[in-house]
């Protein structure tokens, strides 16, 4: 008897209750987080634990992870590098030089809307929209 993972249920479940940002700006992730950690008073720490490897064409990419979970509650952030190396975490978002990944507790509309607001007035800061699950189509790149 052969046992499969199912992946398309794992991504679902992880997905549930997500809200995920895409942020395009030309700059280093140390310096965007800094920015965010500023203006939202976070503290995005990287997370080695949680790096995203990707094996392509017999060569191994890395994409950290940043973490910030909110004290009392239970909504945890993420954001995830996009591009290493010339080489895309979500080749579908190429233009996306990071996501930002808030998971474990649901995020209002009206609170989305206000961070995207705050996060474009940031400098270095060209884009900040937010993705919807249905047009991930490598979604379990951004599972760890």
């Amino acid at each position: 008897m052969k046992l499969r993972l199912d992946s398309d249920w794992m991504a679902e479940d992880f997905f549930e209750d997500t809200r995920l940002l895409g942020i395009v700006a030309p700059i280093k992730h140390y310096q965007l987080c800094w920015l965010l950690n500023q203006l939202f008073r976070f503290n995005f720490r990287m997370n080695n634990d949680i790096e995203i490897q990707l094996t392509k064409k017999q060569r191994r990419y890395f994409f950290p992870v940043y973490q910030f979970a909110e004290p009392n509650s239970s909504l945890i952030h993420y954001l995830y590098n996009n591009q290493h190396d010339g080489e895309y975490l979500l080749p579908e978002f190429k233009q996306l030089d990071f996501l930002w990944l808030m998971k474990g507790d649901q995020v209002a509309d009206e609170i989305i809307n206000d961070m995207i607001t705050s996060i474009r007035t940031l400098n270095g800061i060209q884009m900040v929209s937010e993705l919807t699950n249905e047009k991930i189509k490598n979604k379990g790149h951004l599972i760890f």
